[in-house]
């Protein structure tokens, strides 16, 4: 039980977690085995071929409904395994950012998950934190983002009360803190009193724990879907059509055309993207970069334009303290010393400057008694914290030098406070842009004698006392220069979005490579509309002084000109932005509210991890993309040339059980496209879908295949006057190994000869030919309907096989085939580099 100290014990935190279940708006429990199952089961073409077993069991063909029921089983059980498999990485990945939350329990304050969080857990709070369940405030005072609830940007402040009327109730309680809103500033005690789906807001929780709109890669996965159903449609009508006209039995016709469907429908696609996709997510994951969800894979790879903040990207994020002034520059400890007391005594997220501050020591801070505090917001851009000393009140504000100088109506020269005239602003402005030339980050420091009062707050922050200004130094991160000129040469963009004023960012940005010619402060962005702000993000490098609805807006606008954003960040604010982009990037040590916001998370803010995570995205929609390239293009002129033959031919040019065997072994082949090596080429700019050029490829590639099958009916038919079975052995043969060779021809942009395939997929594809080679030979070929090949057709095969690899390859150079579809839409020119 829980004591007046203790908080809850470990028993009965069991206990209620049996009564109320876990901290979740829906259950997150792994699917089970059968539900699986029972999925895989209900998608249509698996159905369909579930029908034509059960017809040709009836019509006691049972080679047929085997290898159909097998066909269906192994698709089923490798789909079943290997997302099981997908599943159980991703959890494991997940379990890395797991969002914790501070409980008492057994008279200790500790972190636990915030799934096993139980009514009458008394929680601790702090800024960045987001709200792990219905609480009511103990003690401590917050301010509290609750846009998600409310729609109201502002934070909303939230104390305890001692007693409450009967219409303190729903997000505007004064006391009372909801499930998915998350804290700004400010430190306090709660007590638990709603968990899960008993939240007052369970149903707006749950909204936002589902994953954002489909991704790019999503979408072109289900436009090219969409392409081939509508090609299979077609071709299954049009095979209906001209087979009953001719007279052939009808059942044989209908089954003869559900085979020539199955066979053009890439039915291992999502095999091959979820492999090759989560592969990529262990190869991201040996290098500290963790995948939430596998597409964010591909939209990492797909990246034109990266927006990141300063501090922490170019620079280290560890601040030293340089420089202590007066108003007018000149050397003076009071200004550091104030600043430390403000950090000292403030409850926000404790920046940089904050910790640089409370290392650098110049006084005591616990000297000073805190009354109260008025919380950092962007939009006043200064945080300020109410003192006691010896009976006397006063108002401490830090905070951007143009901000705390609006606000001031006098100067302190240490000694005695003056009027601040237009010749003293003039002098303190020079005094502070000085520093920011050097590429120096600098607070302005102010004070204020107050009167005794309950509460303070942004209006007191008037007729203050400028006493100076604090300097600080942010050294480069190592090598960032280097990563910077790696990732335009890669075709992205990185575009900097910092609240630091322009002289301290162009002198950074300067110092790392970045080309800063055009540069743009948030107080003109607003005045912008959507339309212009999109051609001048697109040529701008710099924005400062933005605000994060600034910045949310930069996202928007880059997306609506058709770039692929990624954004970076790890603070409270950066939670939108990071939401609305491509793919949102935050860092372990970020804000938990910015981690689960995030797509993929970064072990720490480093460029070149970064960057490393772009080419392993790149590497797997390379291999998805020769996946489908093979498929689509193999298969469509497997089917036309089909759906030729079954027009003159007085018998079906391959049994329906051999098109289906053709297409199993073809498919295992491909099954190592994931581990297949990936040239320099395919990787040097981002790739983007293009379901037109995929399309393009595949009516080009196809008709080529299908040539060289006519020519093969011509071969068997003229020269070799085969007869019904020997045709469909010759013609399966032939056709296995054209569309099975073809691979080591289309998985390169280069010479086949040059590019070399991994040694799994080389052995898979070389293995698929020896089986459809030694089938007519070996026992199993009564029962496929296979007869033995004379010699003079194996010499054809060579022949054929040979010629029909080069001309795909004469083509492919000629009409730039694979060029389109594997980069397919180019990344506007680098702008992030000089």
């Amino acid at each position: 039980m829980r004591g007046d100290t203790g908080g809850l014990s470990t028993d009965e935190v069991a206990r209620r977690l049996e009564q109320y279940g876990f901290n979740e708006p829906v259950s997150k429990s792994q699917e089970s085995l059968a539900s699986s199952l029972l999925a895989q089961f209900a998608n249509p073409l698996i159905l369909t071929l579930l029908a034509a077993a059960v017809v040709s069991g009836f019509l006691r063909d049972l080679v047929g409904a085997s290898l159909i029921s097998f066909m269906v089983l192994l698709s089923v059980a490798l789909n079943t395994v290997i997302g099981a498999r997908s599943q159980r990485a991703a959890a494991r990945l997940r379990d890395k950012v797991t969002p914790l939350a501070t409980a008492l329990r057994d008279g200790a304050w500790i972190d636990v998950p915030r799934r096993t969080l139980v009514p009458g857990d008394m929680i601790r709070l702090c800024a960045g934190d987001r709200i792990p369940a219905d609480a009511r405030l103990i003690s401590g005072r917050l301010h509290v983002q609750q846009a998600a609830l409310t729609g109201e940007s502002i934070p909303a402040e939230k104390h305890a009360v001692g007693r409450t009327g009967p219409d303190a109730h729903g997000a505007d309680a004064p006391h009372l803190l909801f499930l998915g809103t998350s804290v700004v500033a400010g430190t306090a005690e709660a007590l638990v009193f709603a968990t899960g789906r008993a939240t007052a807001f369970g149903d707006v929780a749950e909204a936002l724990t589902h994953r954002p709109p489909p991704t790019e890669f999503e979408q072109g996965l289900a436009s090219f879907a969409r392409m081939i159903m509508r090609t299979v449609l077609y071709l299954l009508l049009f095979v209906l059509i001209v087979t009953f006209v001719l007279g052939r039995p009808p059942l044989q016709s209908l089954l003869f055309a559900l085979a020539l469907a199955v066979g053009l429908t890439p039915e291992f696609m999502p095999v091959i993207t979820t492999v090759t996709l989560a592969r990529g997510a262990v190869r991201m994951a040996k290098q500290n970069v963790i995948v939430k969800h596998l597409a964010a894979i591909e939209d990492f790879g797909s990246m034109t334009v990266l927006l990141s903040d300063k501090t922490g990207t170019l620079t280290t994020g560890e601040m030293s303290v340089v420089a202590s002034t007066d108003a007018y520059g000149r050397d003076a400890d009071a200004a550091a010393c104030l600043a430390a007391i403000n950090s000292a005594l403030e409850t926000g997220i404790r920046s940089p400057l904050d910790a640089a501050l409370l290392r650098d020591r110049r006084c005591d801070p616990t000297t000073y008694r805190k009354i109260d505090e008025v919380p950092f917001d962007f939009e006043r851009r200064r945080s300020s914290v109410v003192t006691d000393l010896d009976g006397q009140r006063e108002l401490i504000v830090k905070g951007a030098p143009e901000s705390v100088l609006s606000r001031c109506s006098c100067i302190s020269d240490g000694a005695h406070d003056y009027p601040l005239d237009e010749g003293a602003v003039t002098r303190s402005t020079q005094a502070y842009e000085a520093f920011g030339e050097r590429g120096q980050r600098v607070l302005a420091i102010a004070r204020r004698r107050v009167p005794v009062k309950d509460h303070y707050s942004a209006e007191d922050e008037t007729d203050l006392v400028l006493v100076g200004f604090v300097a600080f130094a942010d050294p480069l991160v190592d090598g960032v220069a280097e990563s910077l000129r790696s990732l335009a040469a890669d075709g992205i963009s990185v575009k900097i979005l910092t609240g630091d004023n322009a002289s301290v960012a162009r002198s950074v940005c300067g110092e790392a490579g970045i080309n800063i010619a055009d540069a743009t402060g948030g107080d003109v962005l607003d005045d912008i509309p959507d339309a212009a702000l999109g051609v001048l993000a697109e040529r701008c490098n710099l924005f400062t002084r933005v605000s994060p609805s600034q910045k949310l807006r930069l996202v928007l606008a880059l997306k609506e000109r058709g770039h692929v954003v990624g954004f970076l960040g790890d603070g409270v604010n950066d939670a939108p932005s990071l939401h609305a982009a491509d793919v949102g990037i935050s860092v372990m040590n970020a804000v938990d509210v910015a981690r689960d916001a995030a797509d993929i998370v970064l072990g720490n803010r480093d460029l070149g991890l970064l960057h490393e995570g772009v080419l392993q995205g790149r590497r797997a929609f390379a291999n998805v993309m020769k996946y489908l390239m093979m498929e689509t293009s193999s298969n469509f002129g497997n089917m036309l040339s089909m759906a030729a033959a079954a027009a003159f031919l007085p018998f079906l040019p391959m049994l329906p059980t051999q098109i289906l065997l053709n297409n199993l072994l073809y498919d295992l082949s491909q099954t190592m496209i994931p581990s297949d090596n990936v040239d320099a080429e395919q990787i040097r700019h981002p790739r983007r879908w293009n379901v037109t050029a995929i399309r393009r490829f595949m009516y080009v590639v196809g008709p080529v295949s299908s040539l060289y099958d006519f020519l093969t009916f011509f071969a068997l038919l003229y020269w070799l006057h085969a007869t019904e079975a020997l045709f469909q052995t010759g013609w399966f043969v032939e056709s296995l190994a054209t569309q099975t060779l073809v691979l080591f021809v289309i998985r390169t942009q280069a010479s086949p000869l040059r590019s070399r395939p991994s040694l799994p997929l080389a052995a898979a594809a070389l293995g698929v030919v020896a089986v459809a080679l030694l089938l007519p030979l070996s026992p199993l070929a009564d029962d496929f309907g296979f007869v033995p090949l004379p010699a003079a057709f194996y010499a054809f095969l060579g022949g054929a096989t040979t010629t029909y690899l080069a001309m795909v390859q004469l083509a492919k150079q000629l009409l730039g085939l694979l060029s389109d579809p594997m980069s397919v839409q180019a990344a506007p020119a680098p702008e992030g580099s000089k």
